[in-house]
């Protein structure tokens, strides 16, 4: 299975970079599944016009963002909370795309420097994956004071962050093969 995380924040001075590492560290020793990462500073994907698919010359950063997404079989969005909601640079990657989303299963990982972790941004998250047709995982893996929590290589420094990460790891994943095993179905007629 193929487990795409999508790091949506480009500061210099980030901190939800620690646990997008420390799930794709989860992720890469688990049989049977691909986890790749999309880091958006690593993109620097253009602000929305257009829809790539729509475009005579779309951007090569689009397309390449586009191709990954077409090959998941889950993702799991990561974004700091700023101002009560997700990232301005994550909501334009998710403009440029629509059909790449289709009932994709989709995972919320929201962080805070303070002791919410970003419950606000991860119940507009969830509400964004609803818009683009994709399916939210109804669990969600909120890390409080980011800065305490991990360390800057992304190893937990908080008890919870293993154990949390391993319950919403296991649940996403069940999730993601459901999903994947119902859309390979026929459809009922």
């Amino acid at each position: 299975m193929n487990i795409t995380v999508i790091l949506g924040s480009i500061r210099d001075e980030r901190k939800s970079d620690r646990i997008a590492s420390y799930l794709m560290h989860r992720l890469e020793g688990m049989p049977d599944i691909q986890p790749r990462l999309l880091d958006l500073a690593e993109y620097q994907l253009p602000v929305f016009e257009n829809r790539w698919a729509q475009s005579d010359s779309p951007d090569p950063s689009l397309v390449a963002f586009g191709e990954a997404l077409t090959q998941s079989d889950g993702l799991i969005m990561v974004s700091p909370e700023y101002h009560g909601s997700y990232t301005g640079v994550l909501k334009n990657a998710f403009d440029h795309f629509w059909a790449e989303f289709k009932r994709m299963p989709m995972g919320v990982v929201t962080t805070g420097s303070g002791r919410f972790g970003g419950i606000n941004a991860s119940s507009e998250m969830q509400q964004l994956v609803l818009s683009v047709g994709g399916y939210p995982m109804p669990t969600k893996l909120i890390i409080p004071f980011i800065q305490h929590s991990l360390s800057e290589d992304g190893e937990p420094l908080e008890d919870f962050v293993a154990k949390d990460s391993t319950k919403f790891l296991n649940e996403f994943l069940w999730f993601a093969t459901a999903i994947q095993a119902a859309k390979r179905q026929k459809p009922v007629s």
